[in-house]
């Protein structure tokens, strides 16, 4: 089921349970999971892309063996806020993946998540080679991260 917006996600999703968030490439994907409580995310790997149904199946593994109650994808949007063929590309991902999985699915916008991610990288002083092996699943990271973080506060009645 895809939620549009975060609050009808957050209404989709069980109280407790880990999530996982998508940096989707045009070669690869990018995989974070969450902790149960939904505080922390946590890079986990990256799926070199391949085809759909192949890259769907890896997945979904995943997704059985951390016990994921919830996707965040991260939406490439322009720093306008428009919509070019990279988001559209990510909005059909999301609609082939949503025929294969009754897990609730949600959009967060990751401007910025790639640059944020090589700037944390550059100042944990990793070379060239490792920071391009990690950047996708480092930027999943700060695509789940951004998520929870909302999410957190949709239950709190100070914000």
């Amino acid at each position: 089921m895809i939620c549009p917006a975060i609050a009808e996600f957050a209404a989709a999703l069980p109280r407790v349970g880990a999530l996982a968030g998508l940096d989707l490439g045009t070669k690869t994907l990018g995989v974070s999971v969450s902790d149960t409580l939904r505080s922390i995310a946590t890079p986990l790997r990256t799926i070199r892309r391949e085809k759909f149904t192949l890259d769907a199946a890896e997945l979904l593994k995943i997704v059985a063996e951390r016990e994921i109650v919830g996707l965040v994808l991260g939406l490439p949007v322009n720093m306008d806020g428009s919509e070019g063929p990279r988001a559209q590309s990510t909005r059909a991902f999301a609609r082939n993946l949503e025929k294969l999985t009754p897990l609730p699915i949600t959009f967060w916008d990751e401007r910025l998540s790639t640059v944020a991610a090589e700037r944390a990288m550059l100042e944990a002083d990793l070379s060239r080679k490792r920071r391009a092996e990690l950047v996708d699943h480092v930027a999943a990271g700060f695509i789940l991260q951004g998520a929870l973080d909302r999410l957190g506060h949709l239950g709190r009645t100070d914000v």
